[in-house]
């Protein structure tokens, strides 16, 4: 363990004697704050905030940061408060220590929720300082050095925090060294066993590779030397999680996961990469497909380097990974390293940039989750480990995850780009939104006024914009839906009471407002079109009326339905309505409004619950393409369902589901569902089909 003296010394080494006595002054701050408490291993408490403080010292960072991980738990654990260290060390410091602080004082439904709640805190916090995180990282990393002294089942949900968010945050701020650190000693807490297991086949394996290892890195260092480039060789070895992932994901064994030999060649130049990657390509050949220049276009947490796959001797496949000293030290530390030099007011480059720029992303999906269980779902898909990079059509990179789509590459571009788009061009060819994008793609977004996003979009968006962007948008969308559709239904429901909305005293309807917890009267019609209020006595009641069955008081026109009325207004998939059929609504709590043909089966039963039925009528302006299902009795011929087919496609309509069921050995069903426009449409169809030679019958299917 580290003693104060000792982390002065590595302070007093980069940092002035003011801001090093400023460090000291701040941890004796903290050990008097922390007087008396004990970890779980015994220790003084104090020993914790040292240690994190010598993980940041490590990485060269600055005395505020330093300051703030003396002090990060005080606020938490103590009873002084955010003003006291504000007057103490400042309002940055105090900033700092209140974000890394957990939200002790409120209370959450479930430790999932409280997860979400602390997590979303932080990340307001690194909005207005990114060194929240930097703290948090550190502080992370020395109690999963710690968990053995915790009870297993503690220690195992901590490991499992760890994996799944703080471990790949660590990656995309580019902080290598922690990232791998996290992935080690989680995976030694989730899996014991095989953790045992896989560092025993390494350390029973090393003794074979290290002769290879040690001929192959001679063979690079000397034709590196012969063609005058002055570079350091270091073989690299994969940590236990990393070969355990590879092990998973590609379904190989551990003798092919180690067949792989990794070298790193660092230089000083940027030049000097390109050289030594051409005098490494004449000593081995190349893997083709397997070069990737990192250094034109780093990654999205700031990670530069060339890699390259060669074939050396015996056929043993050799990764190589060429960077600058500079590279080297991003690589390792990412956003924290150089953190001094980059954080003096300087406008932020590089990965200070990239990193601010993901922080703004995750500060909007905040904004726009509905709850920080959303908003943590979405940080996750954010979090992705692969990055594909395709080009705007003015040449602009974009970073995108691995499978991202068109509807993706849209919303990384604007928000209202998203919002609008209709259709894509793929290397100017018209392509579908639903294609995952390849790197090196240039991508074109075709948008139109007036339109909006598509629900089924959500089966194919993987990054956390496009998702958050949608979901909120669908949900406010059926907000809209469900107030207009509840405004028709109240409207004719009060028709039975010769009265209307307009008609009703603002202060009758305030006082009903009021008796029954809505804000306003938005709410109220929400609840109604989602079927948790009924229509019919909502209107008996601000009619003041008693009658026994409001809906008969009087002839009321039914609701007309014109087909466009948003996500509130749902059709039966057990009868499949259409325009020109006689209709009937059924209000339920989970679908809103249901829309049924009078005659459906599930109708008549649902006869009891009176109150829930409306009467519709279709609009005589109606929209849209309406599901049907068809019945076709044909003879058992070679053919038949492509006639079929053929026959329907030529009349321009889309069939949806097309299956077979024997009925004897002459004759087949064949049922069909497809969308059609309205009754008359139908007929014309089921017309076309009957004069087909070898069709029997057919008939719409009712329930």
């Amino acid at each position: 363990m580290r003693t104060i003296n000792a982390l002065d010394s590595t302070l007093r080494s980069y940092l002035s004697a003011e801001q090093s006595n400023h460090v000291k002054r701040a941890y004796y701050f903290a050990e008097q704050a922390h007087f008396g408490q004990l970890r779980r291993s015994g220790e003084d408490y104090i020993t914790h905030p040292l240690a994190v403080a010598g993980i940041l010292a490590d990485m060269h960072m600055d005395h505020q940061s330093l300051m703030a991980a003396m002090l990060h738990d005080v606020i938490e654990d103590t009873g002084i408060e955010k003003s006291a260290i504000g007057n103490q060390f400042g309002t940055t410091v105090a900033d700092l220590v209140d974000g890394v602080s957990k939200l002790t004082q409120m209370e959450f439904g479930s430790l999932k929720e409280k997860q979400a709640e602390n997590f979303q805190k932080m990340a307001l916090a690194m909005a207005k300082d990114i060194r929240v995180i930097l703290v948090k990282l550190a502080d992370r990393l020395h109690n999963m050095r710690t968990l053995g002294v915790l009870k297993p089942e503690k220690a195992r949900r901590i490991a499992h925090e760890t994996l799944e968010i703080y471990a790949p945050i660590a990656m995309r701020l580019g902080m290598n060294n922690v990232r791998m650190e996290f992935e080690n000693l989680g995976f030694g807490v989730l899996y014991p066993m095989r953790a045992r297991r896989i560092d025993a086949a390494i350390r029973k394996a090393r003794g074979h590779r290290n002769e290879l290892v040690d001929k192959i890195g001679h063979q690079i260092e000397t034709t590196l030397e012969q063609e005058g480039h002055n570079a350091e060789v270091i073989g690299r070895e994969k940590h236990l999680y990393s070969i355990y992932k590879k092990m998973k994901s590609k379904r190989k064994s551990f003798s092919e996961i180690m067949d792989i030999y990794a070298f790193r060649i660092i230089v000083d130049s940027v030049d000097t990469c390109y050289r030594v990657l051409g005098s490494i390509h004449s000593l081995y050949k190349p893997v083709p497909g397997e070069f990737k220049d990192y250094i034109a276009i780093p990654k999205a947490n700031g990670y530069q380097s060339l890699h390259t796959v060669l074939m050396g001797m015996h056929g043993v496949p050799i990764e190589i990974q060429i960077r600058t000293r500079d590279m080297e030290d991003m690589a390792n530390n990412g956003i924290a390293a150089h953190w001094l030099y980059k954080s003096d007011g300087q406008s932020a480059t590089g990965s200070h940039a990239r990193a601010r720029q993901w922080v703004q992303g995750l500060l909007e999906m905040q904004q726009r989750a509905g709850n920080s269980l959303e908003f943590i779902e979405s940080v996750k898909i954010d979090l992705f480990p692969d990055e594909i990079y395709v080009f705007t059509p003015k040449g602009r990179i974009l970073e995108l995850p691995k499978n991202a789509t068109a509807v993706d590459f849209a919303y990384s571009v604007h928000t209202d780009v998203g919002n609008s788009c209709v259709a894509c061009r793929i290397n100017r060819r018209l392509a579908p939104l639903s294609e995952p994008l390849q790197s090196g793609q240039t991508v074109e977004i075709l948008t139109a006024p007036g339109t909006s996003p598509n629900p089924s979009w959500f089966n194919y968006a993987v990054t956390a914009k496009a998702r958050t962007n949608i979901r909120h948008f669908l949900k406010h969308q059926t907000r809209d839906d469900s107030i207009e559709l509840g405004i028709k239904l109240l409207e004719k429901a009060l028709l039975s009471f010769e009265t209307s909305l307009e008609q009703l005293p603002e202060e009758q309807l305030q006082d009903y407002l009021e008796r029954h917890g809505y804000d306003q009267q938005n709410d109220l019609m929400a609840d109604i079109a989602r079927g948790n209020r009924l229509p019919a006595i909502t209107a008996q009641q601000l009619a003041n009326k008693s009658s026994t069955d409001p809906l008969q008081g009087g002839e009321v026109e039914p609701v007309a339905i014109r087909g466009t009325e948003g996500f509130m207004v749902n059709f039966a998939k057990c009868c499949h309505p259409i325009p020109g059929d006689a209709i009937e609504g059924y209000l339920s709590s989970e679908k809103g409004m249901v829309v049924h043909r009078e005659s459906c089966k599930n109708l008549s039963d649902s006869k009891d619950n009176r109150e829930r039925l409306v009467a519709l009528r279709w609009d005589d302006e109606v929209e849209g393409e309406y599901s049907v299902e068809l019945r076709i009795e044909v003879e058992n011929r070679r053919g038949m369902i492509a006639t079929l087919a053929t026959r329907i496609n030529s009349m321009d309509v889309n069939i949806e589901k097309i299956s077979t069921e024997d009925k004897d050995y002459q004759f087949t069903y064949v049922d069909l569902a497809m969308v059609v426009q309205n009754r008359v449409h139908l007929a014309r169809i089921m017309k076309r089909l009957r004069i087909i030679k070898s069709v029997h019958r057919v008939q719409r299917v009712k329930n």
